[in-house]
């Protein structure tokens, strides 16, 4: 019987997952590890974190000859390494904000018109391109050092295998590749004098890139290491988002409204993303900063003492709306639909009788509300909710799921796994492997475990007001 690993390389840990070949999990592994924010805005992390936590649930799971390797995980990291493969400094992570003046910079040098053209998308503080670019102007003397630039997944697959490889979906969010030829952008390249070299080779996600080698982890050489996703494209395969139209979200730190697509589609405003899909096609998505973050940053920083179960029941107790207290959940800036990397978070409305309940409720109802916001854009682009399949951590709690149902007004519904991106992964190891005939093949089996349906609360006025109010901006950061 087939077995088949998929690794997942997150923002605050690593898990892993071994199915078989009826997509049955058979075990799951989670190492966390930390990141570092040096400056307001900055967020770095040390790779070998990576590779620790990866060795870590290699070990857990126990596996050591799988019949292939799936990899996903984190995306828009920038991992740059040196003329002999060191890492030169800290990795920049996805939700890192320095970078407005360089994403002002591929503007300028490029045409923000013919930027969106060929990537689909404008340049954003989170992507990679401007981070390289930031290296060039803020720290020459390891910028001269360069050799190379991976993504996360893609640094953890050279350790396992020595070889630099990415696949379509990652490498759509570095924001130089061209979504039409599914390859890197030669023109927008020259125009920002990026080497060639310092870009892996290109490959579907399904396709083999490389094998196992040096034994890492108990590991034995030779295991077939397929492309695999970036952790939306990998979790919309893990939820059966392979056709037009079906939504999934996944509730991680970030959130994220994810359909599938019948061709490179876009939005004008650059307010959601287009990327290449990890089934060989494309999909669009909305990427809220803070959407479980926010939910964690509360949970932490004021009821540290209770239990969520208790977290959730105190918000329970709460009406629609958080009686008039509203939650603008802009703690990292935000990407979409809002595209400000200084936007803040703030509650409004507060009262004497704002108690503990109203202020989780709102936090929750206003990450939903920005959901909304982002499904609203995917909805001008063919999205279709006639149910929306939910990953993650908050997919957990019965609350966030029911307000989410209730603000959408469709049916929510669990899967049979939450880890959506490692699962996905598995699967298309499993397609590079044979075990599968397609993507669509492999998805097949992805279960639905429990349908929530709306409840009849009416939340078209919060959700209005929620729309139509400014919210705060750092002016003490510069525009851009």
């Amino acid at each position: 019987m087939a077995r088949l690993l998929g690794i997942d390389v997150g923002t605050s840990g690593c898990k892993a997952v071994l199915i078989d070949e009826f997509g049955v999990v058979l075990k799951q592994a989670l190492a966390e590890y930390p990141f570092m924010t040096p400056q307001p805005g900055w967020t770095e992390q040390d790779p070998q974190e990576w590779v620790g936590g990866v060795k870590k649930v290699i070990e857990a799971i126990g596996e050591l000859k799988p019949d292939a390797i799936g990899l996903t995980g984190q995306m828009h990291g920038s991992v740059f390494l040196g003329r002999d493969n060191e890492v030169i400094r800290p990795a920049l992570l996805w939700n890192d904000q320095r970078t407005a003046k360089e994403c002002q910079e591929i503007n300028e040098r490029v045409g923000s018109d013919e930027v969106k053209k060929i990537t689909g998308n404008p340049p954003l503080t989170g992507f990679q391109a401007p981070k390289i670019l930031w290296l060039r102007n803020h720290e020459p003397h390891h910028f001269e050092k360069l050799k190379k630039v991976l993504l996360p997944k893609d640094y953890v697959r050279f350790v396992l295998s020595g070889e630099f490889a990415t696949e379509v979906s990652d490498a759509s969010g570095v924001g130089l590749l061209d979504l039409s030829k599914r390859n890197w952008s030669q023109s927008m390249l020259d125009e920002l004098k990026l080497p060639n070299q310092f870009f892996p080779t290109v490959s579907e996600s399904y396709a083999v890139t490389s094998y196992t080698k040096g034994g890492f982890a108990g590991l034995v050489d030779g295991i077939p290491i397929v492309g695999g996703g970036g952790d939306q494209a990998a979790g919309a395969i893990g939820s059966g988002i392979i056709k037009a139209g079906p939504v999934s979200m996944s509730l991680g730190t970030s959130g994220v409204v994810f359909t599938a697509l019948n061709s490179p589609a876009y939005d004008d405003e650059g307010r959601v993303h287009t990327f290449c899909h990890a089934n060989g096609g494309w999909h669009a998505m909305g990427v809220m900063l803070s959407c479980g973050g926010a939910v964690e940053w509360l949970k932490k920083s004021l009821f540290s003492h209770i239990t969520y179960k208790e977290f959730d029941g105190l918000a329970e107790s709460v009406p629609a709306g958080s009686r008039g207290v509203l939650f603008q959940p802009y703690l990292a800036g935000e990407r979409s639909p809002i595209i400000d990397p200084y936007a803040r978070g703030s509650w409004l409305g507060l009262s004497l009788g704002s108690d503990q309940g109203v202020l989780i409720r709102s936090v929750i109802e206003g990450v939903c509300f920005g959901l909304k916001g982002s499904y609203d854009v995917l909805a001008s682009l063919g999205a279709r909710a006639e149910q929306i399949r939910v990953t993650g951590g908050g997919s957990k709690s019965n609350l966030w799921l029911q307000i989410l149902a209730d603000v959408f007004e469709v049916p929510v519904a669990r899967l049979e796994t939450s880890e959506g991106p490692s699962y996905g992964a598995a699967l298309l190891a499993g397609v590079g492997a044979k075990v599968f005939d397609s993507v669509e093949a492999a998805a097949a089996g992805v279960k639905e475990t429990e349908v929530i349906h709306p409840s009849g609360l009416d939340y078209r006025l919060p959700l209005q007001i929620f729309k139509e109010t400014p919210y705060f901006r750092d002016y003490s950061r510069p525009k851009g």
